[in-house]
């Protein structure tokens, strides 16, 4: 079964907001240490966690992207009433 979001998503995610690894924490309701671990690779996150990481990023605004040939990363969703300058 392939992961829900990587550590390097996360982590990209966490940047892309501006947010440290205690602000997540603080956001999603958790201590700093799971989300240490798994940024640095450690596989043995809880599936819940996961869940938890990404819908806590999901709701501030990023979008996790997975591409069927291997591709993945992050984005910022555009703010509703807002499109992007040409």
């Amino acid at each position: 079964m392939a992961p829900l979001v990587t550590g390097r998503q996360v982590r990209a995610a966490r940047a892309l907001l501006g947010w440290s690894q205690y602000k997540l924490a603080d956001e999603a309701g958790m201590s700093v240490t799971p989300i240490a671990r798994f940024e640095r690779g450690v596989v043995d996150t809880k599936i819940g966690t996961l869940k938890v990481l990404m819908q806590t990023l999901e709701k501030a605004g990023i979008e996790f992207l997975s591409e069927k040939d291997g591709r993945m990363g992050v984005m910022v969703k555009p703010s509703e009433g807002h499109s992007p300058k040409e």
